[in-house]
């Protein structure tokens, strides 16, 4: 290693250059996988086709699934005279900014 080379540096720049790897083989595996789906279809065009158990988009990631109607029941505290008087002053406090 040069003098003017750190141990960081380099570690640095393997991580990096591994990262490039990983991304650049996931992408080469989603195009891939994408063409042999676009020649599937094709080749099987007139044939009846199952419906996939979850959806994709038209660029072939899956979506994220909608959300609950319905959320979490809504909870409350009750706060006494003096609580209430207390938050009352803190949100006075920090509204005026002191």
């Amino acid at each position: 290693m040069a003098e003017h080379e750190t141990l960081s540096r380099t570690t640095g720049a393997t991580v990096l250059t591994l990262v490039v790897v990983a991304c650049a083989a996931g992408l080469a595996d989603a195009l891939r996988r994408r063409v042999r789906l676009r020649r599937r279809a094709r080749h099987h065009a007139g044939a009846e086709q199952p419906v996939p158990a979850h959806t994709h988009t038209r660029h072939g990631a899956p979506t994220i699934p909608r959300q609950r109607a319905t959320g979490p029941s809504a909870e409350t505290v009750r706060l006494t005279e003096a609580e209430r008087d207390a938050f009352a002053v803190l949100v006075r406090r920090l509204s005026e900014g002191d």
